[in-house]
């Protein structure tokens, strides 16, 4: 029933605060015996395995108690956490620790704790364990609790059968025993009380037919390391049907210590300390391994996803931390396309069927242009632009490599086919040019490698003025290709080109020049 919710300094000492969640308890100073109880009793408890608690507050709008600070959580917490390995010794040491507390508080004027569960049971930063909730049974009386609420439910998996049948909140020094084996479940299998159980028919059930009379009696069905088949016995005894049967808690202190002895486990102090703080270092280095590979992982997903947005060596100048100065290129090649008729195609369809034909056309492009040395500078609804010989200049092959990868995209483009309208073919329409350009990075939100000059828009023109299906140049990349491939190109002619005046442009075919036709054909 205890959440933990603050900690803080108290006289230089580390304190944690827990609250009892909406219950509704009678304030401490109307009874004379409880307060007297609280301050002599429960505060003056000075056990290595029994939480130290500093004082509490039980008033009409807040209840809490001041417990000393156990950085590790519950016991509950680090047997549920993947990151701590806990081997045989390091289980024995906590099933030891819990009984050494028992011990005490059942051989001392409190006589038992009524209310034991690996939730009660804290772990301090040596991984000891320390048993909170001690002596509070006064507590308990005066709490006003819904038990058909999940919480209450829960925390009768860890009730005796014979308090789950008198419904008694007191407890018992046997019902402490029974709540000792279920936690030695907990133990050995680093899962929940009737885990399997509870999966299989929900906890409320599981209550109801542990307190049943069954024969054998319904308990939790677990496999059992080799190592732990001593402590598997042990906790058969604890929850023994008749409470009579169930061992004392000094006697299993003992049991425990023999178990672990058996197999090289010291039985001193300072020993077993200095093998928890081992693997408590263990358990450290390898969780910051662990979370130094998943910061590498993701610095990693990081620089991909950069390096798709710009081009690398602008990225790492901007991970530097350096400015990245505008940078002017004598020749590059431009190609720009667009689908044809693509706001008709658009009316015609839902706002989702536009983003996924997008979506598909721009992926199997991309997957395209990873074979060619071109680099894409962006898309704009149904446009998309690609450029050569920036930012790694590679000479007179921006051309070619423009030229290539064109034609490999209309290819593609005759195969492509809408998922909402697949009977009807996509025409894309392609222009090029080649010129000088300056490149550079604009805006700091969002920053985008941008390309400036006459060339960018002559480019643009070329593909506006092109024909579905084909590839329209300009007389300069044509020159290029004409001097340095055997590209097969045919001459359109002299077009006017809006804001241009005429331009003699040109088309490019698929396939090479044949020996007959070395010239241009006209």
């Amino acid at each position: 029933y205890s959440v933990f919710q603050n900690s803080g300094p108290f006289t230089l000492n580390a304190v944690a605060i827990y609250h009892r969640l909406k219950h509704s308890i009678s304030p401490l100073n109307q009874d004379y015996s409880m307060n007297k109880h609280f301050n002599f009793q429960i505060r003056d408890i000075n056990q290595t395995n029994i939480a130290k608690v500093i004082g509490a507050c039980i008033e009409t709008n807040y209840k809490c108690i001041v417990v000393e600070h156990c950085s590790k959580g519950t016991l509950e917490d680090v047997l549920g956490s993947t990151e701590i390995t806990l081997d045989a010794h390091f289980k024995f040491s906590l099933a030891i620790d819990i009984a050494q507390g028992m011990t005490f508080i059942h051989q001392s004027s409190i006589h038992h704790h009524g209310n034991l569960s690996s939730m009660v049971c804290l772990i301090d930063n040596r991984f000891s364990v320390k048993i909170t909730d001690v002596g509070l049974r006064c507590l308990y009386s005066r709490m006003k609790t819904d038990t058909s609420k999940q919480e209450y439910i829960n925390g009768c998996l860890w009730k005796a059968p014979e308090h789950l049948r008198n419904d008694d909140v007191f407890g018992s020094r046997e019902g402490d025993v029974y709540s000792f084996g279920i936690i030695l479940q907990e133990i050995i299998t680093r899962e929940s009380p009737f885990s399997l159980e509870t999966l299989d028919i929900g906890a409320k059930d599981v209550v109801m037919k542990v307190k049943e009379h069954h024969y054998p009696p319904f308990r939790p069905k677990i496999d059992v390391p080799p190592k732990l088949v001593e402590m598997f016995d042990l906790m058969r005894r604890c929850w023994s049907e008749d409470p009579n049967e169930r061992p004392a808690f000094n006697s299993m202190v003992k049991a425990l210590k023999q178990m672990t002895s058996k197999f090289g486990e010291s039985g001193n102090l300072l020993d077993n300390l200095l093998k928890r703080m081992e693997l408590y270092a263990n358990n450290l280095e390898k969780m910051v391994d662990e979370k130094t590979q998943e910061v590498k992982e993701e610095k990693k997903r990081s620089e991909e996803l950069l390096y798709q947005i710009l081009p690398k060596s602008v990225a790492e100048r901007l991970k530097c931390g350096l400015r990245v100065e505008p940078e002017a290129f004598d020749c590059i090649t431009i190609y720009f396309s667009d689908i044809c008729g693509f706001t008709t195609i658009s009316a015609r369809s839902k706002p989702m069927e536009v983003v996924d034909l997008l979506n598909d056309l721009y992926s199997c492009f991309d997957a395209i242009l990873e074979e060619f040395d071109v680099y894409k500078v962006e898309t704009i609804g149904d446009a998309y632009m690609v450029a050569s010989g920036l930012p790694q200049r590679n000479g007179h092959k921006h051309a070619e490599e423009i030229a290539r990868m064109s034609l490999a995209l209309l290819k593609a483009i005759d195969s492509f086919r809408m998922r909402h309208l697949p009977d009807e073919k996509l025409k894309l329409r392609i222009g090029l040019h080649s010129g000088p350009v300056c490149a550079g990075v604009v805006g700091v939100k969002m920053p985008r490698y941008c390309l400036f000059g006459d060339t960018v828009n002559t480019a643009s023109r070329m593909e506006s003025h092109g024909e579905g299906l084909k590839i329209h140049m300009s007389e300069p990349t044509t020159n290029i290709l004409k001097k340095y491939t055997s590209l097969n190109i045919e001459k359109r002619g002299n077009i006017e080109i809006k804001g241009k005046g005429f331009m003699t442009t040109y088309w490019l075919l698929d396939g090479c020049k044949t020996t007959e036709t070395h010239s241009i054909t006209s």
